[in-house]
């Protein structure tokens, strides 16, 4: 090989691996991040963290909660427009809408859920070319992410009397192994349902209880996958390949509000819940059985809306207590190492960006700190909307894609 050759092979290999780089760097899949935990590995933090971020674009796209999602130069997202749900797919860099799709969703709210609106606020997920998207009364679809061409659509009339839980359907679906998960029905009568992601077709379901407002996660142990989630009165853990019970521990919330998605630490699982404090579980195999056996109790910190984050053992939150307070705990122990002034807000969406915690309010403060054991750090705060946030932000590169009540707006740093 000629040493020309050579250097252009090496040049080209270079590029890319640096334009493949770029393409890895603007992943954001699912509900909290690549991993469904709220880890960041490819944010790029400003050296000086400005005054105020710059406005790259707006664009009003609709009502909801759901988070956008990113895929290379792609958004997408899932929202309301007057009686429609609508799905639509824009371009990051301009925010141009590349193709979009609607169908019928109507939705008679919960008088105690009216502020929130009608949704949706599940987070869709995109999956080997494929977004599917869960909408607040139950209505689960599957795209081709590059055309917007609907494959297939599910609704659930026909197997519960009602479609979804008392405040709306909220938990985002998992894909696991090419296996789509999802908590279908209403209160007191749904099921954990198994769907081949491809054709839809279902492969397992578990009707032990009813959905609650939780997203499922994924745990390993010993060899054996589990699928772990808040339902509307207990905390458990299936059998990923049949959806077998293989655990169950009671937990219910007042008003029947099971909301925080669990979080997996080493073989553990850490999980909250309004009035529930925060607890580590071990989950452990024995000869009769699988079980859950509880590591650690703190009742003095407990989140409500709030799904924690992990940086190594330290565990980053917001309590509801003293109306909303950040906080870290020691992830081995339980222990509390800090806590913030209250008043900071009823939810944080939480990410944890290397040494960084970034976590947007639902009063539109981000609020940019150190993810650090000594003390309650704020680095910066920017108020980056005129509108309630309760869409989780997303990081891309230097940048945030930041959903309000109705518009998208990517901010830069």
């Amino acid at each position: 090989m000629s040493r020309i050759h050579l250097f252009k092979t090496t040049f080209l290999c270079v590029i890319g691996a640096g334009l493949a780089g770029l393409v890895a760097a603007a992943e954001w899949p699912q509900w909290r991040g690549p991993h469904r935990d709220g880890a960041v590995s490819s944010f790029a933090a400003p050296k000086v963290w400005p005054e105020n971020p710059k406005q790259v674009w707006r664009t009003t796209v609709g009502e909801g909660h759901s988070s956008p999602l990113v895929s290379g130069d792609r958004v997408y997202l899932h929202t309301r427009q007057g009686e429609n749900e609508t799905v639509m797919c824009l371009e990051l860099k301009t925010g141009k809408l590349l193709w979009q799709d609607r169908y019928p969703a109507e939705y008679t709210m919960n008088p105690a859920a009216r502020s929130h609106g009608k949704g949706p606020k599940s987070t869709p997920i995109l999956n080997q070319g494929r977004l599917y998207t869960l909408g607040i009364s139950g209505i689960l679809s599957c795209y081709e992410a590059a055309t917007g061409r609907r494959f297939w659509q599910k609704s659930f009339g026909q197997r519960f009397k009602d479609t979804s839980p008392l405040y709306g359907t909220a938990m985002s679906p998992l894909i696991d192994q090419g296996v789509l998960v999802v908590h279908v029905g209403g209160h007191d009568q749904g099921a954990l349902l198994a769907l081949d992601a491809a054709s839809g077709q279902e492969k397992w379901s578990w009707s032990g209880d009813g959905p609650g407002y939780a997203s499922p996660v994924v745990l390993e142990v010993e060899g054996t996958r589990q699928i772990v989630t808040q339902t509307q009165q207990n905390i458990v853990g299936l059998s990923a390949t049949d959806g077998r019970l293989l655990w169950k521990i009671p937990f219910t919330t007042e008003y029947v509000q099971n909301i925080v998605t669990p979080l997996v630490y080493r073989q553990w699982v850490i999980v909250s819940g309004l009035g529930k404090g925060v607890k580590a579980l071990r989950i452990v195999r024995q000869e009769n059985g699988w079980y859950a056996q509880e590591v650690w109790s703190n009742p003095d910190v407990s989140m409500y809306m709030n799904s924690p984050v992990l940086k190594e053992q330290l565990l980053f939150g917001l309590s509801h207590r003293n109306k909303g307070q950040f906080f870290c705990l020691d992830a081995n122990t339980g222990k509390v190492l800090w806590t913030s002034p209250g008043r900071q807000g009823d939810n944080a969406a939480m990410l944890r960006a290397g040494d960084w915690l970034i976590s947007l309010t639902n009063e539109a403060q981000l609020i940019v700190g150190k993810a650090g054991p000594d003390k309650f750090q704020v680095w910066k705060q920017y108020s980056i909307a005129d509108s309630p946030t309760w869409a989780h932000p997303v990081l891309v590169g230097s940048q945030v894609l930041i959903k309000d009540l109705s518009t998208l707006t990517l901010w830069s740093f």
